[in-house]
């Protein structure tokens, strides 16, 4: 997860035409000569083609190439977004070739990041969604307008079917490469607007089960290439040797017995580590395992201690005298709840908790003068060009990134420090490139977390039972200060996305959300679903709490809260009949919980059963029904819940990152907990789409249910223990039992 932000109006300039959009200015990017206005890699897809814009490229055999902008990471975006362009021009599926857009925020930023190319957020599909649909329709009309020209006959007699323009009353076509063979492109080049847009009625590809992911088949027969992949000629390698404590520095160095490693080449001083670069993997790893280091001992991250944190930061939320930022401030809550007939209050904690990509974190630089080239497997190629020219002492226009595919994100490859390990080390032999790849040790302790952080939650209720006030105060360190400061201190110190999750859909007479920022000095970052992944879980379970004390079903007091949103009511409703919500289970439980993020309604159910003795949660099955509003590829929606529902549990049940003096205690995954394949559920999604509705974000709208339907579970099946410290660790279980 990276953080989703509103979206801009990219500035225009020669490379780009106005397209309108209900009164809003968006910038198409196109080109009338490839030389001048594509990047090197899509001037290679369209040389002796038709470049109708900077998106698309026909060749006269009728291959037709299609620009992805975003990073591919297992969620099927290579797919989904060349499918929106392919939709509205009227492509032939099966003859769609999709490139990998370079770095080139001008052409290929997105929308909803202010333009830049960063894929995350969940902000993909909606960010993309509307500009490469308008690029589709740009295009088509190109194409009508030059076979109108090689026809001879109005525009207006012309239609489009997959892969040709159709004149019905001559009974004759052309084809899209006969049309790129020989024509050229109109001046001034036809405008698109949204009146140009397919209705969803004439989709043929939008909503489709059967359209293939176009990563898959080089993922199965072994020819995809991942940032680990990447081998260059005269490549060299690279590791770097951490502080044990963040914010340290190398202070004495014996480094006799690593430079006597067969195969190393070379051995630097960072400011954060110590960098060694030679001719193999391993070489440079045994010479890391024989250096010698004495370290700093200043660094502020030494008094972190994880588990003394997370009890200091709920009694800062306990402690209301201490304001925060607010978040939403909707009536006057603390009034509200001091004159209610009965205040209901919980703490919520979050334990810090890992990305655990299956791929490592690793880059390829290449460092030639003033020049920088990046292979990675990179969430943000915009963001890369900034971090490499940074490291190498040159200007972002002088970085060119390559993105690969990726082994898993969620948030983590985002960030810089794997990027400035590969620059740092290959400016140190010029020339040459260098490949550094993190081991999983590396990658575990010298991660960016999730934050630790605590929820304190007040809910007033009156005689009745109704909810009079809702008091949410979220106290965590934060990710924006770090990340995006500038944006921070714009908002008064609030960080957005620490409190995603908090402004809910449900109606809350008086509700006001605070945020406590904590400045611990260790970084935090994002993790999938960031704050709706911690929040949800305080929201979800203090709705059962109050459905509870007023003693009614909490899908009910849920459909009640939601009244006059159908889309939320029809996905806890649907949810609640896949699940047989009121048939009685021997030994089980079932919970609910919903969530409106990213633009989604999702609502699950989780059933459990608990071993009392050992404190062990057992999951057998989870129900899940989601609306994405349009569903672009709803077979991709399904696997790309169901993956969240389990990347949840295993936060949920079992994550978790302990510090000590400022030290990661985990290492791999034999002690950084993750769930097993033997502990899956069952699991069944049901996709509800809604296509008047704009796309979702899907990628992360799973996760945060799952949390508070397992508690929730567990509170039904043990007559009202609650579960509100993550993960729902054994020991942790077994204390809230004994009350």
């Amino acid at each position: 997860m990276t953080p989703h932000l509103q979206p801009r109006t990219t500035a225009l300039s020669r490379r780009s035409f106005l397209v309108t959009l209900g009164g809003a200015g968006i910038a198409v990017a196109f080109a009338s000569a490839p030389a001048l206005l594509l990047a090197p890699e899509v001037a290679q897809a369209a040389a002796g083609g038709l470049v109708p814009n900077a998106w698309v490229t026909i060749a006269p055999d009728g291959t037709i190439s299609l620009v992805s902008p975003a990073a591919e990471m297992g969620q099927g975006v290579k797919t989904a977004l060349p499918l929106l362009i392919a939709e509205d021009m009227d492509a032939d599926w099966s003859k769609v070739r999709v490139v990998q857009a370079p770095s080139d925020a001008e052409r290929y930023g997105n929308p909803g990041f202010y333009g830049i190319q960063l894929t995350g957020g969940s902000e993909t599909v909606r960010g993309y969604y509307q500009l490469l649909r308008l690029a589709g329709a740009q295009t088509r009309k190109v194409l009508l307008a030059i076979a109108a020209a090689q026809l001879g006959v109005p525009v207006g007699e012309l239609t489009t079917e997959p892969g040709r323009v159709v004149h019905a009353g001559s009974g004759r076509a052309l084809s899209y490469g006969e049309i790129a063979a020989t024509g050229s492109l109109p001046d001034p080049l036809p405008q698109a607007t949204e009146a140009d847009l397919k209705p969803a009625s004439q989709w043929r590809y939008i909503g489709r089960h059967d359209v293939d992911r176009v990563d898959v088949p080089s993922k199965v027969n072994g020819t995809a290439q991942f940032g680990i992949d990447v081998d260059l000629p005269d490549m060299l390698h690279g590791v770097v040797l951490r502080p044990p404590v963040p914010g340290e520095r190398p202070e004495r160095i014996d480094d006799a017995a690593a430079k006597a490693v067969k195969g190393v080449t070379r051995i630097v001083t960072l400011a954060y580590g110590v960098g060694i670069i030679g001719e193999s993997t391993d070489a440079v790893r045994r010479a890391r395992e024989a250096l010698v280091v004495s370290w700093s001992n200043s660094s502020r991250v030494r008094t972190y201690d994880s588990a003394s944190l997370a009890q200091a930061y709920r009694e800062v939320g306990r402690d209301l005298a201490q304001p925060g930022v607010p978040a939403r401030a909707e009536g006057i809550a603390p009034a509200a709840i001091a004159g209610a007939t009965r205040v209901i209050v919980a703490d919520y904690l979050t334990d810090l908790v890992h990305h655990a990509t299956l791929e490592p974190m690793n880059a390829t630089a290449l460092v030639t003068g003033d020049t920088v080239e990046v292979w990675a497997p990179t969430q943000g190629p915009t963001a890369t060009q900034r971090f490499a020219a940074e490291a190498a002492g040159t200007s972002p226009d002088k970085v060119k990134v390559h993105t690969t595919l990726i082994g898993g994100g969620f948030g983590r490859r985002a960030e810089d420090d794997f990027i400035t390990d590969a620059v740092l080390l290959a400016k140190e032999v010029e020339g040459q490139p260098v490949k550094v790849v993190w081991s999983r040790e590396d990658d575990v302790r010298h991660g960016k977390y999730r934050p630790l952080a605590a929820q304190h939650v007040e809910v007033g209720v009156d005689g009745a039972g109704n909810i009079v006030g809702w008091r949410h105060r979220v106290v965590a360190d934060s990710i924006f200060a770090r990340t995006m400061p500038e944006m921070f201190k714009g908002d008064g110190g609030l960080d957005t996305v620490v409190t995603d999750g908090t402004t809910f859909n449900y109606r809350v007479p008086a509700h006001l959300v605070e945020y406590i920022r904590q400045d611990s000095g260790r970084d935090v970052g994002f993790w999938r679903a960031v704050g709706y992944g911690q929040n949800n879980f305080g929201v979800e379970c203090m709705i059962d709490e109050v459905a509870a004390a007023r003693g009614v079903d909490p899908v009910a007091l849920r459909l009640e809260l939601l009244n006059g949103q159908p889309r939320a009511q029809k996905v806890i409703e649907a949810v609640a009949a896949m699940a047989d919500w009121k048939r009685p289970r021997e030994d089980r439980a079932l919970g609910l919980a919903y969530t409106d993020a990213f633009g989604g309604h999702c609502a699950e159910v989780a059933e459990v059963s608990l071993d009392r003795e050992s404190g062990e949660i057992r999951l057998h099955e989870v129900w899940c029904v989601v609306d994405p509003g349009v569903a672009i590829q709803p077979r991709n929606i399904e696997a790309q819940v169901a993956g969240a529902i389990l990347f949840g549990i295993s936060h949920a049940l079992y994550e978790q990152i302990n510090i000590v003096a400022g030290e990661v205690q985990e290492t791999n995954f034999d002690t950084y907990r993750l769930l097993r394949m033997s502990e899956m559920p069952r699991i069944h999604v049901e996709v509800t789409p809604t296509p008047e509705n704009k796309p979702a974000g899907i990628g992360e709208v799973g996760l945060p249910p799952i949390g508070p339907a397992i508690a929730n579970a567990v509170a039904r099946l043990t007559g009202g223990v609650r579960l509100r410290h993550y993960p729902f660790l054994p020991e942790r279980v077994k204390a809230a039992l004994a009350g």
